[in-house]
């Protein structure tokens, strides 16, 4: 199956980033299935890259499309299932859509570094969110 690799789930997510009025603004996904909040990510299709999984959950999850920049630090865990998983990011540009729920997520919100940390279910998702904050200029 091609979302395995090395014994782990393979997924991808991405960090929507713009400037907002105060500076650096970062999207968070809210997902009811887990009642927390995290950046969008999701399992690779068979056959996919990362950086391609990236962009389509992204889009999917928000409604954006996105153009890749910089990676960001992967995280890994076990999931649900027990199973060991992988996540690399990337830092995203928006290129167009219109925020929109249909897959995953039922809200998000765009937020400064210090309010994303607050919001941010998962302690492994802060070195991502570092990551973004500390390559603002």
């Amino acid at each position: 199956m091609a979302e395995w690799e090395n014994g782990a789930v393979r997924a991808s997510g991405g960090v929507p980033t713009r400037r907002g009025e105060h500076g650096l603004e970062i999207l968070v996904v809210h997902r009811p299935q887990y009642d927390d909040w995290t950046f969008p990510k999701g399992k690779r299709e068979p056959g996919e890259t990362d950086e391609k999984c990236a962009l389509r959950e992204v889009e999917e999850e928000t409604g954006l499309r996105c153009a890749l920049e910089e990676e960001l630090p992967s995280t890994s865990y076990v999931d649900g299932k027990g199973r060991p998983k992988l996540v690399r990011y990337w830092r995203l540009r928006v290129v167009g859509g219109e925020l929109r729920f249909v897959h995953e997520a039922d809200e998000a919100r765009w937020a400064s570094p210090a309010e994303a940390e607050a919001l941010l279910t998962y302690d492994r998702d802060l070195a991502v969110l570092r990551a973004v904050a500390g390559q603002e200029p």
